[in-house]
């Protein structure tokens, strides 16, 4: 397994002119970058942030759960269902050879159910409580790659890299606030896996060679927590009367370990006519057990909230180079992310229904920092968003209390620049439905 994290390190810019050149790649979704760490690092925030380049440390919404910063859960006045999926487009790109290669995949953002518990007297004194509970992936792993080889005086040799698995989080997390100040924790299990193999094979027209194969799959799990704060500030204009909230919050997680089990396999094969395989040698190692340390993060940030604006700042930082898989550091480092963010909102006083565009929330943002993946050199990763959050339904009345919204995302992020002599840039389209009631509630009439 050394030897093929060595290998595929060494020739990582000659699979992408390979993608590009159209060699055979069979997976969906083909990201070299994917090979190291955790994989790929799915956007963190709920489709809401993503739209504002992903500031979540101060941002606080009634109609969304952003779970990200659990403090925010105690905002919640009814009940929210949200469902999100996002579909993006990966373009690798090589300068010299010039080669482009690209992909498409589409994979589910999250599931979560947020409510607020309601206490009369507590509500009465100014203490609110709500929870939340929720599915999502943290990363991904993805790739397949063939690449061919002359060597000098043999045959030819054909290697194929693939990789497949990912992480995922299942959380329930809770949040109180007392007056301004609130603050939460999530707790779940979290869980995943990582598939790892590389063949090789000797291409001749004369004789048939057998083709080696190492594999490794790795499994691994285990409880996890974080949390957040936030304290909010009203602030009022004396001359307009209207009231403003400034926002400062904080999340992060403490360093945690995973137990993990791990197969090896390292064998030699051959394939009758037919593709059948033959094992005729291997040596396995099975039901390994060690552990996956994942690193600790800190973000912070605030937000400035008028009737009809909101901007947003945050700054996020892991410690990416604590990371360890059975005991070894990969090519990974400390990772931090700057990101803002801002959202506008033209309704106003008395506005009619029938300008359905005034009731939409416009949103715009960008983020910059480094990729916690580091290969000869850092990879510097940038991208803007935009997005809205589109009433399915208005309410027209107070005793209507459902309230469906779409909110959408589109991001355009890079990564890689021309010293790394390769860029890969993302397309991603984001949906998610927020679909709130009150639930849970007690009729009454008079």
């Amino acid at each position: 397994m050394h030897l093929a994290r060595q290998t595929i390190t060494k020739i990582l810019p000659v699979l992408i002119v390979a993608c590009g050149l159209q060699h055979a790649v069979f997976a969906q979704e083909n990201s070299p970058y994917s090979r190291y760490g955790l994989g790929d690092i799915v956007p963190k925030a709920n489709i809401v942030s993503r739209g504002m380049g992903g500031i979540a440390a101060g941002y606080s919404d009634y109609q969304s759960v952003n779970f990200i910063n659990p403090a925010s859960y105690s905002n919640l006045k009814t009940t929210i269902f949200e469902f999100a999926v996002e579909t993006d487009t990966r373009t690798l790109k090589s300068l010299s050879p010039a080669a482009r290669y690209t992909s498409t995949n589409t994979i589910i953002s999250y599931i979560q159910l947020g409510f607020p518990i309601k206490l009369k007297n507590a509500n009465k004194k100014g203490i609110f409580w709500a929870m939340n509970m929720g599915l999502r992936p943290v990363s991904k792993i993805n790739y397949k790659i063939s690449y061919k080889e002359k060597l000098s005086g043999l045959d030819s040799v054909k290697k194929i890299f693939e990789g497949a698995g990912g992480i995922n989080q299942a959380y329930i997390g809770t949040s109180v606030s007392i007056k301004k100040f609130s603050f939460g924790v999530n707790g779940g299990y979290m869980f995943g896996n990582k598939d790892y193999s590389s063949q090789l094979s000797f291409i001749s027209d004369s004789v048939q060679y057998a083709r080696s194969n190492n594999q490794t799959k790795s499994n691994f799990g285990g409880l996890f927590l974080n949390g957040g704060v936030q304290y909010e500030f009203i602030l009022r204009n004396k001359k307009t009367k209207r009231e403003s909230v400034l926002r400062f919050g904080a999340y992060g997680n403490l360093k945690q370990s995973l137990s993990a089990t791990r197969d090896v396999v390292a064998e030699t094969v051959f394939f009758d006519p037919n593709g059948e395989k033959f094992r005729i040698d291997s040596v396995y190692a099975k039901n390994t057990n060690g552990t996956v340390i994942y690193p600790a993060s800190l973000g912070v940030g605030a937000t400035y909230q008028t009737l009809n604006w909101l901007f947003g700042l945050d700054f996020e930082n892991t410690q990416w180079q604590d990371y360890r898989f059975f005991g070894q550091s990969e090519s990974v480092q400390r990772s931090w992310k700057v990101r803002v963010g801002t959202e506008y909102f033209p309704l106003k006083e008395n506005t009619p229904y029938k300008k359905y565009f005034n009731f939409v929330r416009y949103r715009f943002g960008f983020y910059y920092g480094p990729d916690y993946i580091k290969l000869t050199n850092s990879l510097p990763e940038y991208g803007l968003s935009f997005g809205g959050a589109f009433p399915l339904k208005l309410r027209k009345g107070y005793y209507e209390t459902q309230n469906s919204i779409l909110n959408a995302a589109i991001e355009f992020g890079s990564r890689g620049d021309s010293k790394t002599n390769f860029r890969e840039n993302t397309l991603r389209f984001s949906f998610g439905f927020s679909l709130s009631d009150l639930w849970f509630g007690r009729a009454k009439y008079q």
